[in-house]
């Protein structure tokens, strides 16, 4: 039997982790709110981790040991919630992260959920459909004494999708000895998926940029954007944009980016990254280095892929107006500062990426009553909840003379907090 074992992460690119970024702004929030060391202490800190090894037999019989992760950051106001990754970049720390962001996510928007995260450190294009599903459910298995309905419910994230959150839901249903559709969300349609669940994201994305836009005084009709990660968030979010008037003039993935001033057929690109792969060769565009879709002068740009792309490195030379982060932490805590001095506008993750969340709440809770809403249900408690979200930020960085995300950060810490008052220290 051959052992392999998984390659490490490669050096990041970024000048600080996002560890150490979801950290710093957590401190930042604690001293302005006067909290003392004991409750920054219990913020900071993960209520349970999870690392597992999962061993994979390969289809040419090989025998391959993987790592996995499943971190519960809180769970003060209800069951913990987040996505899993599969990736070769993943980390311990990532995670760790990934499910502090999902704590003030959950708490911004007040959907009654605490913060989790997992991740799989694999490249999912180098296995079959047949090895992915092996791997899923023995890591379902391996952590299937924290996960539940009312205790912790996995999502799509990065490398992962609704056939994935199926396999994760049959192999616990088989466990429990009945079918259990509220233990994941971002499910098939057919096995209690919730109608806007795969668009939700890049939906909450447009709605958020829509109102900074107006916010600034830009009318939407006609503005300028740059999608930075044309997948599963950036995607929808290039069609809903043009949808209402916007001209997407630039979008990219790993591969490199595309680029017309006049604006690209986003149906026509779909089309071409269905075929190919890639935005790359895309015949009505021109090619473009992929670090300069970064610093195009438009009014938004959209960082919808992963963490630390703008970074101190690059933040001086972006030129648009506002940022509205698709992606959990695509700025790093050294470029907020330069941005912010730089006079652009940046929306945070927790604000701007939270219509997954969102409508995964209401996928749970439709589940929970066995009941389907209608599309046009979910699209507008959506839009009602992001754009509650947005002016209840807005004006709170407006008061305090706070940027965006601090004035996010702060609010949600708040609330975490007093979720932890309310419900006393045991034992």
């Amino acid at each position: 039997m051959t052992l392999l074992q998984t390659p490490s992460r490669p050096p990041a690119t970024q000048h600080t982790s996002a560890l150490e970024d979801a950290h710093a702004q957590l401190a930042a929030a604690v001293a302005d709110l006067g909290y003392d060391e004991g409750t920054h202490a219990m913020l900071s800190k993960s209520r349970r981790e999870l690392t597992v090894s999962i061993p994979l037999r390969r289809d040419d019989g090989s025998t391959q040991v993987l790592t996995g992760y499943r971190v519960q950051h809180n769970i003060s106001r209800g069951p913990a919630k987040g996505g899993l990754r599969y990736s070769p970049q993943v980390t311990l720390d990532e995670v760790r992260a990934l499910a502090m962001w999902m704590t003030w996510k959950c708490a911004l928007l007040d959907v009654p959920y605490g913060g989790a995260k997992g991740g799989i450190a694999l490249d999912p294009r180098q296995y079959s459909q047949a090895e992915l599903e092996r791997i899923t459910r023995r890591y379902t298995s391996e952590i299937l004494p924290i996960i539940g309905p009312q205790q912790d419910i996995p999502a799509p994230d990065i490398g992962t999708d609704e056939r994935t959150m199926a396999w994760i839901m049959d192999t616990y249903s088989v466990s429990k000895g009945h079918t259990v559709p509220g233990v994941v969300t971002g499910k098939p349609l057919s096995l209690g998926g919730s109608l806007g669940r795969a668009s939700a994201t890049s939906r909450g994305v447009v709605h958020i940029a829509n109102a900074a836009l107006r916010s600034e005084g830009i009318t939407v009709a006609g503005a300028t954007a740059a999608i930075q990660g044309f997948g599963k968030v950036g995607r929808d979010a290039a069609r809903f944009l043009t949808d209402d008037g916007a001209l997407v003039v630039a979008a990219s993935d790993q591969y490199g980016a595309v680029h017309n001033a006049a604006g690209l057929d986003i149906d026509a690109l779909g089309a071409h990254v269905d075929a190919t792969g890639s935005v790359v060769g895309f015949s009505s565009a021109d090619p473009l280095p992929a670090g300069e879709l970064l610093e195009l002068d438009i009014d938004v740009l959209v960082p919808a892929a992963i963490e630390g792309v703008i970074h101190e490195g690059n933040a001086a030379n972006v030129r648009a107006r506002i940022i509205v982060e698709g992606a959990n932490g695509p700025t790093s805590r050294d470029a907020d500062a330069i941005l912010a001095s730089n006079g652009v506008l940046v929306v945070p993750d927790i604000l701007a990426n939270a219509g997954g969340v969102i409508v995964s709440y209401f996928e749970w809770v439709q589940a929970n009553q066995s009941y389907r809403w209608e599309a046009r249900d979910v699209e507008t408690r959506l839009e009602e909840r992001m754009l509650a979200g947005w002016a209840s930020v807005n004006s709170h960085a407006a008061a305090h003379d706070l940027t965006l995300r601090a004035a996010a950060t702060r609010l949600a810490v708040a609330r975490v907090t007093e979720a932890h008052r309310l419900r006393g220290l045991y034992p």
